[in-house]
């Protein structure tokens, strides 16, 4: 095969496995839903099958085949893509207004909601370091392997969160809003830790680290100080002629700053969320129809190819007894880390058990947002394989217990907010309410409470 028809096999192969992709991501999605879970647990759940834990069980090698080594770096590629306009969209979504006026109730709850599971992880990374320091024969710094799984252990998935809240109702009650600021606060301070340890671990020494650091600090100013106000008087200017392409300006403008991030060496991932933040806010919707649902639907196209290179990662078919305790132990430290550094400071605040505990299964949904940050792990060589399936099924088993629970326990918490709907003359939600966001859809992260929302005629 000449090297003209070799590039023409793979993207002939690359267009076959997008489709197949997205046509049994959609089937998981409508399962998912059938059984009243987010559509983050159909995607993972389609990743994880179509790679060798499911797939890899039937002859013929159906992984590589399907997904030929020399076409992964493609489908990679094209993944990222997706992840990139997701990451813009979250922090477009971000609303700081969601935390004024809540300093005193959720400082408290928010500083052991972060440091209980940090400490608990990076204790439980200190016991299981012997068995993975090293992957592919390249050793790996205790301390950054123990950061990087207690930052991985004190995630929540805001967008996860939020689709929850909105299907359980929760959005006008106590819990619900101030489940939202937490998690608005964790996920804020979630990718600042990650920044941290990621500078941490591609530093190859302590000046490249504080460079790394210094630079990581300029560029943050830089977009607030400097890009925010210059995006805020382009936009006010902005020409009816200029309308039709904010859409590729803005999303040339997410490219371009993960890829100063990225040349900095904290990932592009933080460069793509800070454009988010940074993005100046429309009051009339213009910018949102013209701009930023477009490019959230290019990334709800795309997305589903990063949970099969995820998938692809994961085989639970190679893990020993010895791995499946250690899941075990993740699984069972990342549920009481983050249900007991929830639950316990909210009783201490003032909230009865039902409220505290209900608190703290919302908070432990991890989500698309764990998925990236051990995706990230995985690529700068701290996680092995091994250890980044065990840690994948924590995040599929955290984030699908939280709404069978919830629906167990939160009668008396609905009939709280439809109260509160009705004090407020709201619709009820499903009936023309504004939506609240998806990740959970992982795809789809909508306004919430807690985000900006959309404009009525986007519901």
């Amino acid at each position: 095969m000449s090297k003209s028809e070799h590039a023409e096999w793979i993207v002939t192969v690359t267009i076959g496995d997008i489709a197949l992709v997205l046509a049994v991501a959609t089937v998981f999605v409508m399962l998912a839903r059938r059984i009243k879970q987010p559509a983050v647990i159909g995607e993972i759940t389609a990743g994880i099958c179509l790679g060798p834990s499911l797939l890899g069980l039937f002859p013929g090698d159906l992984p590589n085949r399907l997904f030929p080594a020399e076409v992964r770096p493609f489908l990679n590629v094209v993944s990222q893509v997706g992840l990139l306009l997701f990451m813009f969209i979250i922090g477009w979504e971000f609303d700081a207004s969601t935390l004024r006026g809540r300093r005193k109730s959720v400082g408290g709850i928010w500083l052991c909601s972060i440091g209980l599971p940090l400490s608990l992880g990076m204790g439980l990374a200190a016991l299981i370091y012997g068995a993975h320091d090293s992957v592919n024969g390249n050793s790996v710094d205790m301390l950054d392997f123990c950061l990087y799984l207690g930052v991985a252990m004190s995630i929540t998935a805001f967008p996860v969160l939020a689709r929850i809240i909105s299907d359980q109702r929760l959005q006008f009650s106590r819990v619900g809003t101030l489940a939202l600021a937490l998690a608005a606060a964790d996920d804020v301070l979630a990718w600042c830790m990650l920044a941290f340890v990621v500078a941490l671990v591609t530093a190859s020494g302590t000046g490249a680290f504080v460079g790394t650091l210094v630079w990581s600090v300029v560029y943050v100013c830089a977009m607030l100080l400097v890009v925010r106000p210059l995006l805020a008087w382009t936009l006010r200017r902005a020409t009816t002629a200029l309308r039709p392409y904010l859409a590729v300006l803005v999303a040339a403008g997410v490219f371009c700053s993960a890829y100063i991030t990225s040349e900095i060496g904290i990932h592009a991932i933080f460069g793509a969320f800070l454009f988010g933040i940074i993005m100046p806010r429309d009051t009339d919707g213009t910018l949102r129809e013209v701009a930023m649902v477009p490019l959230e639907q290019a990334g709800k196209l795309l997305l589903p190819l990063f949970f099969v290179v995820t998938g692809l990662n994961v085989d639970l078919t190679t893990m020993s007894a010895s791995g499946l305790w250690e899941m075990l132990a993740i699984i069972a430290v990342a549920c009481l880390a983050k249900l007991g550094g929830v639950a316990i400071p909210a009783r201490l605040s003032g909230m009865d058990w039902r409220e505290a505990s209900t608190l703290g299964l919302l908070m432990n949904t991890r989500g698309l947002t764990e998925l990236i940050i051990l995706n990230v792990g995985l690529s700068l060589g701290v996680l092995d394989t091994q250890l980044f399936s065990a840690m994948v099924i924590m995040a599929l088993f955290t984030t699908a217990m939280a709404a069978p629970l919830l629906s167990m326990s939160l009668a008396k918490e609905r009939e709280e907010a439809m109260a509160a709907q009705a004090a407020a003359g709201t619709k009820p939600v499903g009936a023309g309410a504004a939506p609240v966001a998806a990740d959970g859809d992982a795809a789809q992260p909508d306004g919430a409470a807690g985000v900006r929302q959309r404009p009525s005629s986007q519901g």
